[in-house]
């Protein structure tokens, strides 16, 4: 007797299947969740962009994780203005997971993201992902979380969102911080008080005389500034892109890897730099350390 062909079966999903950005072993469930990957597996422009970033980010944060020493319980991670912690679950599902050890903390002002992080950790099983709904300044306080952190990452973390974690990663004798700082207000508004003054002192004024101008010199100001204080206090400093200016325009990505070679000069240019620009009343507030080392008490600054 003739045996009946059968009807063919209709293929499984398959990691062919899926968009070429995702990584091989990525948890696609995990990327669902985020809403990275659609129902069906395919990915958005936006969320192709989105992840990009993040795994690019990934891969820098990667080599910091593996080259720090071996421990009885691991790396600890902290990740500053976490948001829906797209970086902090990655991070954890790429190299955490496996590694069976280790802690990230997400932190996060907005009370319902932190919730619906702590969701999605306990549905994926993601045990050693701790998530705080504090403010940056608020965690250095925080009993939830170790005396010492590894590496201290901020993401588009807004304004002095990124000097607050610059603070917490020095209290916390952070090994590495990873920094992408976003819409830096608070130079540009110091810019601003003595503007008419400072035209009057220096041509260098005429870099801050427009809005626009202000506005993007107070950026780029702030990093520097900030590059000088890490250095001041022991870092080695890069400075690079994060991704192509066509995905992001809030693109500059510090990194800082302590040493413990505290550069003096470092702390004295960026006195000059201050008292060059006419904004000294940041020292105290911001760079206290390089305030204590000139002599002068941080909250006379």
């Amino acid at each position: 007797m003739k045996t009946p062909t059968r009807a063919p079966k209709t293929p499984a999903a398959s990691p062919d299947a899926l968009p070429p950005e995702v990584r091989p072993g990525q948890s696609v469930e995990l990327l669902k969740q985020l809403h990275i990957l659609t129902r069906d597996g395919k990915l958005n422009q936006d969320s192709r962009r989105k992840l990009k970033q993040v795994y690019h980010l990934f891969q820098f944060i990667e080599k910091l994780l593996l080259e720090l020493p071996a421990s009885d319980t691991g790396p600890t991670l902290a990740d500053h203005g976490a948001g829906k912690s797209y970086l902090g679950f990655i991070i954890y599902d790429l190299f955490f997971k496996a590694l069976g050890q280790g802690s990230i903390y997400g932190i996060e002002t907005r009370s319902e993201l932190v919730e619906s992080s702590k969701a999605l950790a306990e549905r994926l099983g993601f045990e050693r992902m701790r998530f705080l709904n504090v403010s940056v300044v608020e965690s250095t306080q925080s009993d939830e979380l170790p005396a010492q952190i590894d590496v201290v990452t901020a993401l588009h973390a807004c304004d002095t969102a990124t000097d607050d974690a610059i603070a917490f990663g020095l209290q916390k004798k952070a090994k590495y911080m990873v920094l992408v700082p976003c819409c830096q207000a608070e130079l540009a508004r110091a810019l601003n008080q003595n503007k008419a003054l400072n035209l009057q002192r220096t041509p260098l004024a005429e870099l801050w005389r427009h809005p626009l101008h202000t506005r993007e010199v107070g950026s780029q100001l702030t990093n520097v500034l900030r590059c000088l204080y890490l250095e001041s206090q022991g870092y080695q400093v890069t400075v690079t892109e994060l991704v192509g200016w066509e995905h992001s325009m809030k693109n500059e990505l510090i990194l800082a890897k302590y040493t413990g070679q505290k550069k003096r000069a470092s702390g004295e240019r960026l006195l000059a730099l201050l008292k060059e620009f006419g904004v000294e009343g940041l020292m105290g507030g911001r760079y206290p350390m390089v305030a204590v080392a000139a002599g002068v008490q941080p909250e006379l600054a």
